[in-house]
């Protein structure tokens, strides 16, 4: 287990133990997952698309719907 910063550009680097022990290397791919308050970040292969696309299987709304409320809500936070 690691700590990292985020920096102003919104990065940050991981701890080599997370590194070694994901095997993420100099220009992998990586895929964010969110679910019930956690975030995974998974090494992009040409199956993860394939696997990840279930995780979204139960939802009750469209990718565009998301979008839309997602975007709501950074407006809601700008002019608050």
């Amino acid at each position: 287990m690691g700590v990292s910063k985020i920096t102003r550009n919104y990065q940050v680097t991981l701890p080599k133990d997370i590194r070694e022990l994901r095997k993420f290397e100099v220009g992998d791919k990586v895929l964010f997952v969110a679910e019930k308050g956690h975030v995974e970040m998974i090494k992009m292969n040409e199956n993860t698309l394939k696997e990840a696309a279930g995780l979204w299987k139960d939802l009750k709304e469209t990718g565009l719907d998301y979008e839309r409320r997602v975007r709501r809500g950074w407006q809601k936070r700008r002019y608050s």
